[in-house]
Formats: structure tokens, C-alpha cells, sequence
């Protein structure tokens, strides 16, 4: 479930097809994401999730599992 938000999300913000997002996903490799794209996409999981990123862990969400890693862990 929360892979499948993210994924909407991400979806939604880069205005790509969700189906083209799996959890091995690159970011800026993949979805040509660019720092504006990753703060917008960041700023939703917050509000979505009700949580907060730091900006160091952000750095650190190259592919769509770390998000989902993160998030999960924020949300037990």
C-alpha cells in the first residue's frame, strides 16, 4: 500500500505512466527527475504520510524503495 501511494505520487509530479514505476525505479536515472522535481515529490510523501523528511535522508532516495523504506519505518 504504501509503495502503491508513492508510486502515484512520483507518478503524479513527473507526469509519468505509474505503471512504469516499480521499487528498482531510478529517480533521476529513470524518470529524468531533477532536484526540483525530488523536493516537490518529498514535499508529497510529507503531506500524504503525515511525516517529515529530513534533508539528508532525502539525499539518500535514489531509487523508489528507499522512499518506500523510509516511510514504512516513519509510519509503524
Amino acid at each position: 500500500m504504501v509503495f502503491e501511494k508513492i508510486r502515484d505520487i512520483i507518478a503524479e509530479q513527473l507526469d509519468v505512466n505509474p505503471e512504469a514505476i516499480t521499487m528498482e525505479t531510478d529517480l533521476m536515472m529513470d524518470l529524468e527527475a531533477d532536484s526540483l522535481d525530488a523536493v516537490e515529490i518529498i514535499m508529497a510523501i510529507e503531506s500524504e504520510f503525515d511525516i517529515e523528511v529530513h534533508d539528508e535522508k532525502a539525499e539518500d532516495f535514489k531509487v523508489v524503495a528507499n522512499i518506500v523504506s523510509y516511510v514504512e519505518e516513519q509510519t509503524k
